[in-house]
């Protein structure tokens, strides 16, 4: 989903988006004359990166990529409703492009700057400039974001009216696509940002400039662009870089980098996550946890020591909001599973599809969670690869494999090369006592699995979204269903 902002209202208007940023303006109006004069008829109801969804009213940057370059499409972009587009100058200064003659055939407007994607962000944070009674909140962190924001937006959605980030919109485009969601009558905007290069944090900071950030922790995703944990807490920290004095930074109290991340922020500090904040709380397995909150005994459905971790970061910011109690009680009860998030499918097995992302921290997670759970049938665990590791790849799909010699399940199935060092752990283990297997494909896994799968079986699904692991489960209902008809 690349488009922003339904057309419910028109948000913003070229000239102002001229005026204020310096963006020079060119029209084209019903003489066919080109004009740098204002154009108030231009009002912008949606801001699009992706020709194919452009909504009529759409302003369209046109990004420039490795393998694509916008610019290319912004003829579909008008044929689709667009009455903007944001241009690179050297794009516009190059003849073979035609953009002049595109733009003076629709009769549209076009903003010409340096840097497109420096552009989109630039008009997000004035666009927020636009809503000063805007609670901003920005959450990151290596795993735990998009659950974290999702269980605190149903907390603070009790109370305020709430505006967050759709899906994982968190990257250099995402955020400020998310950005342009906002409107007056929204209270609290909670947002992700999340990164895969070096100061992406720092531009989206730039861009938000939250009144509160928290990190979730400093894990391994993304290590193969970063090179080592350090150099992930710099990036993470970057979340606090706008502050001046009066923002909140909540920084978890158990990692190992908390003193670096808490060292020279100019804001009120919080040390979020300690487990004796839940004195009380009684794990029920797949079926999540009853949770002492307050005098009261909740219910949140949520499995996994790593899900009530990200219970307690968004209760911690909840409490600075601030919001009551029984709004935080009401939220946890209502707080549901994400797809590819701990996400729990019954029938006549149980498929856990935590495949939406995996890193070494998640993924030991995943397995632990499942280790833990009392189980009647028997444990199938399929781990897909670990992607964007980098060099640390090798040694982290070991340690995975290590750390599985151990684990209380029936069946593993590898899948991916790169967990073919976790497989040889495995084969080489004089204390696995349960079922290996290796697969590079993903159908000749399903058949293998379908052949061995039972009624009551519980089976994990665990790698990165490039695995797709989640192609499995109709194939493995299906397959279920048959043994018992």
């Amino acid at each position: 989903m690349l488009e922003a902002m339904s057309q419910d209202t028109d948000i913003i208007d070229c000239s102002e988006i001229s005026q204020a940023l310096g963006f020079q303006l060119i029209s084209f109006k019903e003489s066919g004359e080109g004009s740098a004069a204002e154009d108030t008829e231009k009002k912008i109801t949606s801001v699009s990166i992706d020709s194919r969804i452009v909504l009529p009213g759409a302003l369209f940057v046109a990004l420039i990529g490795t393998a694509q370059d916008g610019h290319r499409y912004i003829q579909a972009a008008f044929e689709a409703g667009a009455v903007a587009a944001m241009i690179s100058r050297s794009r516009w200064e190059a003849p073979t492009l035609g953009l002049e003659e595109i733009a003076r055939k629709f009769r549209a407007v076009l903003l010409v700057t340096e840097d497109t994607l420096k552009g989109l962000q630039d008009v997000a944070s004035y666009y927020l400039t636009k809503f000063p009674q805007l609670l901003k909140i920005g959450i990151t962190g290596s795993s735990g974001k998009t659950t974290t924001k999702e269980i605190l937006a149903t907390i603070l959605s009790q109370e305020k009216i709430v505006v967050a980030t759709q899906g994982n919109l968190n990257s250099e485009t995402g955020l400020p696509l998310s950005v342009f969601t906002v409107r007056s009558y929204h209270q609290v905007g909670i947002f992700e940002l999340g990164m895969n290069r070096y100061n992406e944090i720092e531009e989206l900071a730039k861009v938000l400039k939250p009144h509160i950030a928290l990190i979730t922790n400093i894990g391994s995703a993304h290590i193969g662009f970063f090179g080592d944990k350090l150099a992930i807490a710099k990036e993470k920290k970057a979340i606090f870089s706008q502050f001046s004095g009066s923002e909140i930074a909540l920084i978890p109290a158990d990692d190992p980098y908390r003193d670096f991340l808490a060292k020279g922020v100019k804001g009120r500090i919080i040390f979020h996550g300690p487990m004796k904040e839940l004195d009380g709380t009684k794990d029920q397995g797949i079926n999540g946890f009853e949770i002492l909150w307050d005098g009261v005994s909740i219910h949140f459905n949520l499995p996994g020591m790593h899900n009530l971790r990200n219970a307690l970061a968004a209760t911690a910011i909840a409490k600075e909001v601030p919001v009551s109690s029984r709004s935080i009680q009401t939220g946890l009860k209502q707080v549901t599973s994400l797809f590819g998030r701990t996400q729990i499918i019954c029938g006549p097995i149980t498929v856990i599809q935590d495949c939406y992302n995996a890193n070494p921290e998640s993924m030991i997670a995943a397995i632990h969670m499942c280790d833990m759970f009392d189980k009647a049938g028997r444990k199938i665990y399929v781990i897909g690869s670990m992607l964007e590791l980098g060099d640390a790849s090798q040694e982290a799909h070991k340690m995975i494999g290590q750390y599985l010699v151990s684990a209380k399940v029936d069946l593993v199935c590898l899948y991916g090369e790169e967990t073919r060092i976790a497989f040889e752990v495995l084969k080489s283990a004089n204390d696995c006592r349960f079922r290996i297997a290796f697969f590079h494909r993903i159908d000749e896994l399903l058949m293998f699995l379908i052949d061995f799968i039972q009624f009551g079986d519980l089976v994990l699904l665990k790698g990165s979204r490039l695995c797709a692991l989640e192609q499995l489960t109709n194939g493995l209902m299906t397959a279920a269903l048959k043994r018992i008809s």
